[in-house]
């Protein structure tokens, strides 16, 4: 922990989101192909949903331009929060690299943390932004001209990216026991996919689904920042569905420190 509270060490992990940001500079290329790919995707659902909604006005209670601006945004705010640092841990663990950075003087679980930020921040600079330009000009998107909803939704999507990654800890973190989670990484990206509400809204689930996902951290991902930017939430319910996020933030924090704690037992044990 001390490592974690030194202010000593506190500029070397905002190094470390500058670092991160500018290696992704590097290959931003890779980027504006990505724009593309992501604004073809959401024209894909907007159709789709056109022809859901068909001459209906409202289903669960949105409207064929909520739906619209729901996809999008969800897609976008994606490029924010979603980082690889689950397969980087694996990667490291794998190699062996992971006992040299855990005697080096910082928190291994930290920095690994502020890698996927940087990553974060240079997408939403990057990417979000000029793709929402894109899909904006394409396709009838309703842009919120209250700055508070504005505030709520970039406040909402940190927790989307603080719960993300811790996700991405604990996947990462399980290599220390399965040796080899290939499988598991790319599991968990479809569980997060499916059940955060990226590729359908959880208030279109089956009752008795809904029910299981509200116990779930899935939801504070993409489901509650894209309800809170579309206005699916209104008054106390974006409040409710912030302290939700928060609620999971703090939460999750207990099963990353036990197994770090036991992983880290069984590393030394393994190198004597």
């Amino acid at each position: 922990m001390k490592k974690v509270l030194s202010m000593g060490n506190f500029s070397m992990y905002v190094e470390m989101i500058r670092i991160r940001f500018l290696m992704m500079l590097a290959y931003r290329t890779n980027y504006y192909s990505g724009i593309l790919i992501y604004s073809i995707n959401i024209g894909a659902y907007y159709f789709l949903w056109q022809a859901i909604y068909g001459t209906q006005e409202s289903i669960q209670g949105m409207s064929v331009s909520q739906m619209t601006t729901y996809v999008a945004i969800a897609w976008m705010a994606r490029a924010f929060y979603f980082n690889n640092i689950d397969r980087e841990i694996s990667q490291e663990i794998q190699d062996g690299k992971v006992a040299v950075e855990m005697i080096r003087p910082y928190h291994y679980l930290g920095v690994k943390t502020m890698q996927g930020l940087g990553e974060g921040l240079f997408r939403l600079l990057f990417f979000s932004v000029p793709g929402m330009i894109i899909i904006w000009l394409a396709f009838p998107i309703d842009f919120s001209n209250q700055w508070s909803v504005w505030a709520l939704f970039f406040l909402s999507i940190i927790f989307s990216f603080i719960v993300n990654t811790q996700l991405n800890l604990i996947t990462g973190i399980l290599t220390f026991f399965l040796m080899y989670n290939t499988g598991l990484i790319r599991a968990k990206r479809v569980v997060i996919d499916l059940f955060s509400g990226l590729l359908l809204p959880i208030s279109f689930y089956p009752l008795w689904a809904q029910d299981v996902m509200g116990y779930l951290p899935f939801q504070a991902i993409s489901y509650i920042p894209s309800m809170i930017f579309t206005g699916g939430f209104v008054g106390s319910e974006i409040y409710s569905a912030i302290g939700i996020q928060i609620f999971w933030s703090v939460l999750l924090i207990i099963p990353i420190q036990a197994l770090w704690m036991l992983a880290k037992r069984q590393l030394i044990v393994q190198g004597g």
